[in-house]
């Protein structure tokens, strides 16, 4: 079961001279000493049998009433969960007892003394059957919760995807180095988790949301190749892929290096650990790339999944003179006209179309249209509008067959791209166009992300990604093209629809970085005051670096094939950032507050 288990055979050991994992019939007629939890028990009358489960698995252990009534006592009396040391006689099963799904399944233990370690009061739920159990009562009761097979099974994966991690980096050349926890405060991104400082007054650390100015430090410091699986903090709400509060990442920057270097440590390292670690395969390598604005445009998101090939396609030319005004005004206004291929769509019922249209207007569109192509005739909301060169325009654009159906979005480009792409995904669904692929991983990077973009509600332009970016073209392109059109040297890394990781190749000068800010509404003086230690840096000799972090979470996460962090983290918190198990966050004493100079000013109980 583990990668790693103690030593065998002592006999002088009080607890064990096996694990409940190790006995086999070679070990046939030799004493044995084991520990562990009782799993499952069966009385049947003048025997009782017991599963005894350690962290490496299960034997079976027999009681006999006619050999030991003392022993035999006491295992009446014990509940499951209990803690026993027994000692005994490995024997050999006889063939119809022989039990195939247990590697420990020829043998079992012929109990001779036994002593209950640490009796168990009755189990709020079972930890044998793994039934579905109450996530609530599962956080609270997480020291049982992580006895269960598959739980615990998912944190020694976890482990094992680490210690790869680990050793493939140390390959490549990284220092694993260690950053500060109690840091300073981020003016960007998430709210951070403060900590007072007792010695200094009125003053307070932040947790880290990332180490990313201290890795950028490190660089600028002389270290060519960093790494560190970093804990990393955030206050914000729960999602299903980030646990509230905390994450870890595998966080690596590297100097003198390009987007190319950096892809070339990354798709290494998942190309190598796939196959070490798991039956999964990985859908194509080289990992495909996709520019952002490519991306959007086929696959209506920037985290495509890229296991099905349903593509959306863009017909603007073809409805630029159409009959239909929104189709018309949108192209000449600009926008965008997006169309999507639903194969055998025909069949699907008036209703089940009507449903699609509600589902486009939860997302924020105002409808949905579509076409039904029967082969002698199209059909459809807007189908009276076409003209047959606009018809054969869509069969020939689209490859639409008989049966086929077609939907449209027209709108702004952005939000015409984000509609089609909820609409692929949910087509995918209905089509079951993943079956087959669930142990196939489908990488992608994107790249190429426009450094600024416009913001509508303050009419002003802003960054886009991440203002720390190198633009593409470096000064001269800040000095001489418009904002919108300066792409960034930044890139995300996708697997199955689910966004990794960000990075970028990082801006190491300061002046390049005071015109970033400046066209972004930052003056100098902002810049110094929030960023004035990286300015510094960067004024006394820094390399060209880059890097990415890839959320370890979210990786053990897929290989494992779980859709909820809280299945492969030991101790998580719930929805409202809270461990149960611990209890905290919780209150603290008044002496506590007066030494670090604080008064509470909570909010009135309504």
């Amino acid at each position: 079961m583990s990668h790693s288990i103690p030593k065998q055979g002592d006999p002088a050991h009080p607890y064990r001279t096996h694990t409940c994992g190790v006995l086999r019939l070679k070990h046939e007629n030799q004493n044995v000493t084991l520990s562990g939890w009782v799993h499952r028990k069966r009385d049947h009358g003048q025997l009782i049998f017991i599963d005894l489960r350690d962290h490496f698995g299960i034997t079976q252990i027999v009681f006999h009433f006619d050999r030991n009534r003392e022993n035999f006592h006491i295992a009446q009396e014990v509940r499951v969960e209990s803690v026993l040391t027994v000692k005994g006689m490995a024997m050999r099963r006889s063939d119809e007892t022989v039990n195939p799904t247990l590697p420990t399944g020829e043998v079992e233990v012929w109990v001779e003394f036994v002593q209950v370690e640490s009796a168990a009061q009755q189990v709020p739920f079972s930890i044998a059957d793994e039934e579905k159990t109450n996530e609530e009562l599962r956080l609270i009761w997480r020291f049982l919760d992580l006895r269960r097979e598959h739980l615990h099974q998912n944190i020694v994966y976890r482990d094992k995807v680490i210690r790869y991690i680990r050793d493939y980096m140390h390959r490549r050349g990284f220092l694993e180095i260690q950053t500060p926890i109690l840091a300073n405060s981020s003016p960007e991104g998430a709210r951070d988790f403060l900590v007072p400082s007792r010695l200094n007054p009125g003053t307070f650390y932040a947790l880290p949301q990332a180490p990313q100015q201290f890795k950028q430090l490190l660089m600028v410091s002389g270290f060519d190749r960093y790494f560190q699986i970093a804990p990393c903090f955030r206050d914000e709400d729960a999602r299903a892929d980030r646990s509230p509060g905390e994450f870890y990442q595998l966080d690596l920057e590297m100097s003198f290096c390009t987007q190319e270097d950096v892809f070339d440590v990354v798709e290494g390292l998942f190309t190598d650990m796939t196959p070490a670690i798991s039956e999964k395969k990985i859908q194509e390598s080289p990992f495909p790339r996709f520019t952002y604005r490519e991306v959007m445009d086929r696959y209506g998101s920037d985290k495509p999944d890229i296991r099905f090939d349903l593509e959306i396609q863009d017909v603007s030319d073809i409805f630029r003179e159409c009959q239909l005004n929104i189709f018309a005004k949108t192209v000449q206004s600009g926008g965008a006209i997006k169309a999507i291929r639903f194969p055998g769509g025909v069949k699907e019922s008036r209703s089940w179309y009507d449903g699609m249209e509600d589902f486009a207007r939860s997302k924020g569109a105002k409808g949905l249209a579509y076409l039904l192509f029967r082969g002698d005739r199209i059909d459809g909301p807007i189908a009276k509008f076409l003209s047959d060169k606009e018809r054969e325009g869509l069969i020939e654009r689209l490859g639409v067959k008989t049966g086929d159906s077609v939907f449209f979005s027209a709108g702004k480009w952005s939000e015409t791209c984000a509609l089609m792409g909820e609409v692929r995904t949910r087509l995918g669904k209905h089509l079951d166009l993943l079956k087959g692929k669930e142990n196939t991983l489908a990488f992608c990077w994107i790249v190429d992300f426009p450094m600024f973009e416009y913001n509508e509600e303050e009419k002003k332009i802003d960054f886009s990604h991440n203002p720390f970016s190198m633009p593409q073209g470096g000064l001269e392109a800040l000095e001489t093209k418009d904002p919108l059109d300066i792409l960034a040297f930044q890139y995300d890394i996708v697997c199955n629809g689910i966004e990794l990781s960000s990075g970028a190749i990082r801006n190491h000068r300061p002046d390049i970085m005071y015109k970033a800010f400046s066209i972004a509404g930052y003056s100098k003086e902002e810049v110094d005051a929030k960023f004035g230690h990286m300015i510094r840096a960067f004024s006394y000799g820094a390399p060209p670096h880059g890097g990415i972090a890839p959320g370890v979470d979210r990786i053990v996460m897929i290989y494992a094939d779980e859709n909820n962090l809280r299945e492969i983290t030991a101790f998580p918190k719930n929805q409202r950032a809270q461990d149960l198990c611990s209890g905290a966050p919780s209150a603290v004493s008044q002496r506590q507050l007066d030494e670090l100079y604080i008064q509470l000013n909570l909010p009135k109980e309504e």
